[in-house]
């Protein structure tokens, strides 16, 4: 009996050690980590030399555990920006803290574009393929290693970023719940590279609404639910305003929610249900347009006055921010609430 006893009391003490270790790591910092992924499918026209594979960062955001299912944040760069200059610009380190939020950062190479950008504009990129077949495959590989939500995936880009994230959206929906587009155009908007600066001053040059219906045709699914969330400056001169109203548009006909054809000269934006202006002090006021789907909030484009080509509620210190306007990721944060993506994640 004594050597029982002794044995079980051992075996309660390892047990107590197993779960001392086990509530100190759920405890751990936020860290970066780094991995990369690539897709078969992943080379560009544009760059046919260069493997398709990109590397990337996740934040693990503090008192992270593989026992409860975080969403993730897919975040996107813009040109002449690294992943770390926009996790830096957006404060997503304490956004993801406070909301028990994996981030994953693709990162861009120069091999494939000298200016950083992402090839939004490439035929392979536009059809789901390129650079959109590499972040879809960084992001199944983050979502398994860290058991991400697979429902509360959200991608969130600016400019170029924003871009590629309105591709990831129409051609990969299975993959993702919801899309931001921060100063950034819609799918397919340019013929082809070399008309993509001509598109990013003066708006599509192709018909984006046609490029909703086939992505939509290619899904093979009834219901295409993707909820686009819209931020651009009215003081924008590097991408046009007119290419938001394009991206709205876009994904209006996508989830169902527009009739028009663009080309035959129909307006395809139908009136929002909800408009609100919003003025606070020094701060830059916004125009907010809503569409739904019946009860459920499908497109929401806010308009910055007098915001130029920068995050809104960014960090002055890094070039493509700016202060005084709303904050983008709160505003995130609100439109995902709203859509009741994640009561439904819940469920």
């Amino acid at each position: 009996m004594p050597a029982l006893a002794a044995r079980f009391f051992r075996f309660f003490a390892r047990l107590r050690g197993f779960f001392a270790r086990w509530l100190r790591r759920a405890q751990a910092p936020g860290r970066f980590e780094t991995g990369s992924a690539r897709s078969w499918r992943g080379y560009l026209t544009t760059a046919p030399r260069v493997e398709p594979a990109r590397d990337y960062l996740v934040y693990v955001p503090a008192g992270w555990t593989r026992w409860k299912r975080a969403p993730l944040l897919v975040l996107l760069h813009g040109c002449r920006q690294a992943a770390d200059d926009l996790a830096a610009l957006t404060r997503i380190v304490d956004h993801a803290d406070a909301h028990g939020m994996l981030v994953l950062l693709p990162r861009q190479t120069p091999q494939a574009n000298e200016w950083g950008c992402w090839n939004w504009f490439e035929a392979n990129t536009e059809r789901g393929a390129g650079e959109a077949a590499i972040v879809a495959a960084q992001i199944v590989r983050a979502r398994r290693r860290y058991r991400a939500r697979r429902e509360r995936v959200w991608v969130a880009g600016l400019s170029a970023g924003g871009a590629l994230a309105a591709i990831l959206g129409l051609r990969h929906p299975r993959l993702v719940r919801g899309v931001l587009v921060h100063s950034g155009l819609a799918c397919g908007a340019a013929s082809s590279a070399a008309a993509a600066l001509r598109v990013m001053r003066e708006g599509p040059d192709t018909n984006v609404v046609r490029i909703a219906d086939d992505a939509y045709i290619a899904q093979r699914r009834d219901t295409c639910d993707v909820p686009l969330l819209v931020i651009h400056g009215d003081r924008d001169d590097v991408v046009s305003l007119r290419n938001a109203d394009a991206l709205v548009a876009q994904y209006l006909r996508f989830n169902r929610l527009a009739r028009g054809d663009a080309a035959a000269g129909d307006d395809p934006l139908p009136p929002p249900f909800a408009t609100a202006h919003t003025e606070e002090g020094t701060a830059h006021a916004y125009r907010l347009d809503d569409w739904h789907a019946g009860a459920t909030l499908a497109v929401r484009r806010v308009v910055v006055d007098g915001l130029a080509h920068a995050w809104s509620g960014g960090n002055a210190a890094y070039a493509f921010a700016d202060p005084r306007g709303p904050e983008a990721l709160e505003l995130l944060a609100s439109f995902v609430r709203e859509t009741g993506a994640v009561d439904r994640a819940n469920k």
